[in-house]
């Protein structure tokens, strides 16, 4: 009982060091990771060892695919690509179905773009089609919301998945991870997008601010310039998952690929780097101006800033885990957790916890995944499927619930003029019913796959 108050005792800190305190989770997690080992009392001279052990082996298999697939979303949020697909997705839904449309756009738009860019470069867009299809913009605010939520917490290249994956010994498999992923972000954003027709006879309830002015959504995109075209808006982050896909497929044990050069070739360019790198090299060509490569070392160099903290967390998350695995509590809780029959629940309820507590969906998927790695065998999940299942119930709590301590919540509330208990009734809400649907759906997955 000891072993379990003492891992309680742990989360408590990160919850409240990172709430209460705001200090950085990548502190948090290490500072944990080395009270975790003196409190398990691991041989004293192979703590430090374990920890570094930990932060390279993480970010050795997963840390250059975070770079890269931060640098690609970049380039796509600085050129308008997210205009160009948001506009294409308009065209191919037409004005019928308008929170359908902005679900839409918010789901592929997060692959590339983090949640929060994209909604406020989609805002104005939205409040165009909302005053367009006379559509209440509260309804098409959570719309949006919800779709860029649920690709955010499911589906790699985004951060956050690839780093729970990671966590979990699935970085060479992450065509699995993707095509689950995709099927179980579709469900969570079907979910929010019918909360956010309960809201369609809703308007925002403040006023507009100089702070907060919605530019017109003609405006929005002069501002941009030449709009890249729809084939190069989309292929550098879709043609890198179809690599990863293919790759994925091609190493099945039935080899549907055979094992000559074609095999050969597959799974070279479905690995996540090399993927992705084939992605970096398209999005060149989304680049405007003469001097071309200096402003490609602009967008890396504006990538290294942005995917640097997601990286050191992701590494501090990594030590963590190690510590975890070399303690003695991962087979005693996994025991216990075994016997009450919770299975795939139990990432979830902790995710949950940890995402409601202190804000960050990032910092719940590697904490948590760091978390649950070692008690895979004893929770019936350690084969390749149960380890897909608990990165996506880990991504359903990740998103369980969004509300004031969370940065997007405030995006989407003061961008679409909500007051805060709007805001908690519309938004809030949503991403309660994604999480819980999602959460569902992954159990069900469970019984059909495991």
């Amino acid at each position: 009982m000891s072993l379990v108050l003492i891992l309680i005792a742990i989360i408590i800190f990160i919850v409240i060091a990172t709430s209460k305190f705001k200090l950085h989770p990548f502190l948090t997690l290490l500072i944990a990771a080395f009270l975790t080992a003196f409190a398990y009392q691991l041989p004293i001279n192979s703590i430090t060892a374990t920890i570094t052990g930990g932060v390279g082996g993480l970010l050795g298999q997963i840390g250059l695919v975070i770079v890269i697939g931060t640098i690609i979303g970049t380039v796509l949020e600085k050129s308008g690509a997210a205009i160009t697909m948001a506009e294409f997705i308009i065209k191919l839904l037409g004005d019928r179905f308008p929170t359908l449309t902005m679900s839409l756009i918010g789901y592929i738009v997060s692959v590339p773009v983090f949640c929060d860019s994209g909604f406020v470069i989609l805002n104005s867009l939205k409040e165009s089609m909302a005053q367009k299809m006379k559509t209440s913009p509260v309804a098409m605010s959570v719309a949006l919301a919800t779709g860029l939520y649920a690709t955010h917490t499911f589906v790699p290249p985004t951060p956050g998945p690839i780093a729970a994956a990671g966590n979990l010994g699935l970085q060479d498999n992450l065509g699995l991870v993707i095509i689950i992923g995709v099927f179980v972000a579709a469900t969570a954003a079907i979910s929010g997008m019918l909360w956010a027709n309960r809201f369609s006879k809703v308007e925002p309830d403040l006023e507009e601010t100089a702070e907060h002015h919605i530019p017109d959504s003609d405006e929005v995109r002069a501002s941009y310039g030449e709009l890249p075209s729809t084939f190069m808006a989309f292929a550098p982050i879709m043609i890198p998952i179809l690599l990863i896909c293919l790759g994925s497929i091609a190493n099945l044990p039935s080899r549907p690929f055979a094992e000559g050069s074609l095999y050969s070739l597959f799974v070279f360019l479905g690995n996540p780097l090399n993927a992705l790198l084939v992605g970096l090299l398209i999005s060149f060509g989304l680049l405007k101006g003469e001097n071309k490569i200096i402003l490609f070392s602009e967008r890396i160099a504006q990538g290294l800033t942005a995917a640097a903290p997601i990286l050191l967390i992701t590494g501090a998350g990594g030590a963590f885990g190690a510590v975890l695995k070399a303690a003695p509590i991962g087979s005693y809780l996994g025991e216990t957790l075994s016997a009450l029959g919770i299975g795939v629940f139990m990432p979830f309820i902790v995710a949950a916890a940890l995402k409601s507590a202190q804000g960050s969906s990032t910092v719940a998927l590697v904490t948590t995944s760091a978390l649950v790695a070692p008690l895979l065998p004893e929770l019936g999940l350690a084969t390749q499927m149960g380890r897909v299942l608990t990165v996506m119930a880990i991504g359903a709590g990740a998103m369980t619930v969004s509300h004031a301590n969370d940065s997007f919540f405030w995006v989407v509330s003061q961008f679409s003029r909500m007051s805060v208990s709007l805001a908690y009734r519309a938004h809030t809400m949503a991403t309660l019913i994604q999480g819980v649907v999602a959460m569902l759906l992954t159990y069900v997955l469970s019984l059909i796959l495991l």
